[in-house]
């Protein structure tokens, strides 16, 4: 298994396109759309959530591409958890492209009890190996960095620090790998300062400062819809 790991990461690494973070991605007929991730994802496809905002959209730009939105979101999920479950849920749906929304619980979970996040190290080669994974499949990636642990404006939030890093790393990957990056936590950072005038935990993007509320989905949608093109 360690031996087949490394080899599709070299082949992968091998046929990665000329970095084009940032560009916008053409869809063309048959699309099929996965996004994947943890809770954030899974409630992503509620009514209002942010897969479904996407997917109407696109299906209403492009009503004559046939695109097919697909949600693969686990709650609790980490970067390990997207590794045990890359091929069932991703690989064997033979998608065109695939957006990664994950990091969350691998930061919070260490400021949890009787459970741990995951390491720095952990955390950037599970999404090297995701990413060259789906890369050799055939199919394009668009990662994003984490959102939000809490919603106080003046960085104060209790792990602010250690979601900068892990922040840091998607944007290093994604740079590395010649994908596109949507960069979420700086979005979300964004709005915050402008519109969290109280400075409050929670309430503006989200409803317990990490799972989204209407308005986070609304974001979180306008931001990967950036991505998308005829």
């Amino acid at each position: 298994m360690r031996f087949l790991r490394s080899f599709v990461l070299l082949i992968a690494t091998a046929a990665t396109l000329a970095s084009c973070t940032g560009e916008r991605m053409i869809m063309r007929k048959g699309e099929r759309i996965i996004f994947f991730g943890d809770s954030i994802t899974e409630q992503g496809v509620k009514p209002n959530g942010y897969v479904t905002i996407v997917g109407g959209d696109l299906k209403t730009r492009f009503p004559d591409l046939g695109i097919e939105i697909i949600g693969a979101g686990v709650s609790g999920n980490k970067v390990p958890d997207l590794q045990k479950r890359l091929s069932r849920d991703v690989i064997e749906r033979k998608p065109t492209t695939v957006v990664i929304y994950i990091g969350i619980n691998d930061v919070w979970h260490w400021n949890l009890n009787n459970i741990k996040g995951t390491t720095k190290e952990g955390f950037e080669s599970g999404l090297r190996e995701i990413i060259a994974r789906i890369q050799y499949s055939g199919a394009e990636v668009v990662l994003c960095t984490p959102t939000v642990i809490g919603e106080k404006r003046d960085s104060s939030n209790a792990q602010d620090a250690m979601l900068n890093e892990y922040s840091a790393i998607s944007r290093k990957v994604a740079k590395d790998r010649g994908i596109r990056l949507c960069d979420l936590h700086s979005a979300f950072v964004a709005y915050l300062a402008e519109h969290n005038v109280e400075n409050k935990e929670n309430g503006i993007l989200t409803t317990d400062g990490v799972h989204l509320n209407n308005e986070g989905n609304k974001l979180v949608a306008k931001e990967l819809l950036k991505y998308f093109s005829r």
